[in-house]
């Protein structure tokens, strides 16, 4: 019998869920060149502005012709370099920990940790709108893999009290990528101590975005290696490079690198990506400024929302979605704001849960506030239009 796969993707189509790539020509910036034609974008992840920054730019082209370009083997083989090691051993400091392992992308970590550390007998609990790679990564575990409601400490207590796993490991994104909002940590680590669970924190949008010197939620909330034993970041986003890592104890790096498939079996990342995170993670540690603009840019954007009656999520974070329903609306209002010259993306369902379609709006530090004023009256002649 052959697969119909046409019929699946005219489904798609007539939803409004059909997703389709862009061509960008040129690095990430506020003004880009997307589909041969400019547009004002706020719908990247590179939150403070480090992937086109020079420096970050010239450690990796000193990087590159002092390593090569690709990392050649697996790290546990011939692929980890004295770069590498040294970002490891940063990123550890960065956050509080004994140690930290160099993961190719963030999914591959989250993969990676959540199938080394459970199996059949276990229990993995998850906040209902965790990332995707967090979601498959509890399901492909062989753990029993249950979800509380979103951000609801008491929920998740409720699925812990009816547990008898052996492990318990209770995950959750430290910013939510689609709504923007922080998870509850002081109140869910708390549920996790009562039943014997340990917690894990993808905090992929938090890293450089919040926290003193961009250290991510695990300082906003004070929590140390106690309380949060396993936390993970990626590099692409408030770092601006590429990769990701997770943080704990020697245990448990130990444990990820003998048991962890997605590390043990894969080429390591260009030991030239790893040099230029190493400028990029001093950059973010010393450079409060971004951070700083950042507010400024969010508190700007959320006060012209509130005058046009946009509604808003609960985010004081650079991911600032607008709720529109709608998959269908969604796009269409996405597609007026291009036509004005403004990239902004509709995010729907699956990504999201169904009729909470929106426009998700992310800043950087490389905006201006002419940039955000542009959006706003973008915004408000889309608003008209559709209200028309």
């Amino acid at each position: 019998m052959a697969f119909d796969l046409e019929s699946a993707l005219q489904e798609r189509r007539a939803k409004s869920l059909y997703r389709r790539r862009r061509t960008v020509d040129g690095p990430q910036k506020p003004q880009m060149i997307v589909d041969g034609k400019e547009q004002l974008a706020f719908c990247s992840n590179d939150y403070l502005g480090l992937a086109n920054h020079p420096e970050v730019i010239k450690s990796f082209q000193q990087a590159a012709s002092k390593y090569g370009v690709g990392g050649g083997a697996s790290h546990l083989i011939i692929g980890h370099s004295r770069a590498h090691h040294q970002l490891e051993e940063e990123l550890a400091e960065f956050t509080g920990r004994p140690r930290a392992l160099l993961f190719s992308t963030g999914y591959m970590a989250n993969l990676g940790v959540i199938s080394a550390l459970l199996g059949r007998g276990d229990a993995v609990f998850q906040d209902r709108l965790n990332h995707a790679s967090l979601l498959d990564a509890g399901q492909l575990s062989g753990a029993r893999f249950q979800r509380y409601l979103h951000c609801d400490p008491a929920s998740l207590e409720q699925k812990l009290q009816r547990s008898e796993a052996h492990r318990k490991l209770v995950v959750t994104d430290g910013v939510f990528s689609m709504d923007g909002n922080i998870a509850p940590l002081k109140e869910l680590t708390a549920a996790a101590s009562k039943h014997d669970a340990w917690m894990m924190v993808d905090d992929a949008h938090g890293f450089g975005a919040v926290g003193q010197g961009g250290r991510g939620v695990a300082d906003m909330f004070d929590m140390g290696i106690r309380e949060l034993p396993i936390l993970m970041g990626t590099l692409g986003k408030g770092f601006g490079t590429a990769g990701a890592f997770v943080a704990g104890s020697d245990a448990l790096i130990e444990t990820l690198v003998q048991f962890a498939r997605s590390y043990i079996y894969t080429t390591s990342m260009p030991p030239a990506v790893a040099e230029a995170t190493r400028t990029s993670l001093r950059l973010l540690k010393t450079e409060d400024w971004r951070r700083e603009k950042l507010q400024t840019l969010i508190q700007r954007f959320r006060s012209g929302c509130e005058q046009l009656g946009l509604e808003l999520m609960d985010s004081n974070t650079p991911i600032q979605p607008i709720m529109v329903g709608s998959a269908e609306k969604s796009l269409t209002m996405s597609e007026a704001l291009e036509a004005q010259g403004i990239l902004v993306t509709a995010i729907r369902p699956p990504t999201v849960p169904k009729d909470s379609s929106r426009l998700r709006v992310t800043l950087s530090a490389s905006h201006t506030e002419e940039d955000v004023d542009r959006l706003l009256s973008a915004l408000e002649k889309t608003v008209r239009e559709n209200q028309g």
